[in-house]
């Protein structure tokens, strides 16, 4: 089968630029509307995406820190929203944050299962290790745990969700009213995990679904995070702003998967890319610059600050003169080097940084037509950049149709794109392989 674009679709209810609340199509309440949410999910799905994702946070960000700036100050748990939309769909699917520095593996293994089997086999978890101080003082913690411990803590932790995941075989249940036996207790296993950071006895008391587990979704980019996404997952989130760059990523995971014994085309690389999109390229730079001029200052400044670390005092500064030194963080790192990039490389005031990235906090931005948009997203395909994308609609609904209408049907008609969903589960939409328990035959015959 042709090779194709997969995509998914970053859709938080507030929107994603920190003014977007402020333009007249994004509903206000929309961070915590029910309603607008199932709205933007059969959008999606109507597109033809792959998965609906949502970040998640673990502590307050005031002022433009974070995905739609004030308008997320507040919102739904995840995988509790997702278990909502599931039934007003059928073949989106639903990727869901979840942390590995602040949850143990069981609960997240246990809700996991528990939504991929409400949503027939669609679930996902974004595996993150979650940074920021104000986090690790909701959790008992005064400061947060170091970059590399966290991220030794998350490769233990993704390996005992996924021993948990194999507590039930696929074919462990019977169900035989008239002999009474309901499963083959000779299929069920306890996990016996004893680790650095976890002891874990098993098993889980949630059963695999048809897809047999969650896909495992990942977006660092520093040295750790490259290491854990080539190990463990089976997509991975990251952001560029340059070709090269992202080829430099794709290459660098890519082989690193090989070298974990894994075949590289089961591990999808996304960038984020946050399209403006109109009929014409001054139809997209109008609506660039009208949700643009709705920037608080003081938003802007927050959301610098938060991606730079949380210790850069912009207080003062000219904010037509450029971005002083980030001290360094334990937070994330990569994400700290990455706005520095891009301040730098384009000679960026702190004003123009922050209206640059309040979109996308450091993916990538397209201000275009959706020809253009669909000449970017082909290049990069095209050039070991990407196997796919997660959209970053600016601001909602708006983006997500303009997106829908406007570029899909270009790219469906370059062949790059389904006109037509593959199958039911998120694995059979993604083109990836079951995963088969180790105590199954086909299991053990893959291994030999």
């Amino acid at each position: 089968m042709t090779r194709q674009i997969k995509l998914g679709a970053f859709l938080p209810g507030g929107g994603q630029h920190i003014a977007s609340w402020r333009h007249p199509d994004q509903p206000l309440d929309g961070a915590t509307s029910l309603k607008f949410h199932i709205e933007l999910a059969q959008a999606a799905e109507r597109g033809l995406f792959d998965a609906y994702f949502l970040a998640d946070g673990l502590a307050v960000a005031f002022g433009g820190g974070i995905e739609g700036g004030n308008a997320k100050v507040a919102g739904f748990e995840p995988v509790t929203l997702f278990s909502a939309l599931a039934p007003f769909t059928e073949n989106l699917g639903f990727i869901a944050t979840a942390s590995t520095t602040y949850e143990e593996p069981y609960s997240v293994a246990r809700k996991f299962a528990s939504l991929d089997l409400i949503s027939g086999g669609r679930a996902g978890w974004n595996v993150v290790t979650t940074a920021t101080e104000a986090a690790a003082r909701n959790f008992n913690l005064d400061k947060q745990i170091p970059h590399a411990a966290r991220y030794r803590r998350a490769e233990e932790h993704v390996a005992v969700v996924k021993k948990l995941w194999e507590s039930f075989e696929d074919d462990a249940f019977i169900r035989d009213r008239e002999s009474g036996v309901y499963f083959d207790v000779d299929k069920v296993h306890r996990t016996n995990h004893r680790g650095e950071h976890f002891s874990v006895e098993g098993p889980l008391n949630v059963p695999r679904s048809q897809q047999g587990h969650p896909v495992i979704v990942q977006a660092g980019q520093s040295d750790d995070g490259r290491g854990l996404a080539a190990a463990t997952a089976e997509i991975i989130f990251t952001a560029h702003q340059k070709l090269e760059s992202a080829r430099e990523f794709y290459r660098d995971v890519k082989n690193r998967a090989r070298a974990f014994g894994r075949d590289p085309s089961h591990v999808l690389i996304m960038p984020g890319v946050s399209p403006f999109v109109g009929r014409t390229e001054a139809e997209a730079r109008e609506k660039y610059e009208r949700l643009t001029s709705l920037i608080v200052e003081e938003d802007g400044l927050a959301l610098i600050n938060a991606l730079t670390g949380g210790e850069l005092d912009l207080a003062g500064c000219d904010l037509d003169g450029p971005l002083p030194l980030a001290p360094p963080t334990e937070g994330m790192k990569s994400r700290q080097e990455l706005i520095r990039r891009i301040a730098d490389d384009n000679d960026f005031s702190i004003r123009q940084l922050y209206q640059w990235i309040a979109s996308a906090r450091g993916h990538f931005t397209i201000v275009g037509s959706a020809e253009q948009v669909a000449d970017t997203l082909q290049e990069w395909f095209e050039n070991e950049a990407a196997d796919g994308f997660n959209i970053l609609p600016p601001w909602l609904p708006t983006g997500l149709n303009d997106f829908v209408d406007l570029v899909i049907p270009e790219l469906q008609r370059r062949g790059l794109f389904r006109t037509a969903y593959e199958g039911k589960t998120l694995r059979e939409n993604l083109g990836l392989p079951f995963p088969h328990t180790r105590w199954s035959a086909a299991y053990t015959e893959a291994a030999e």
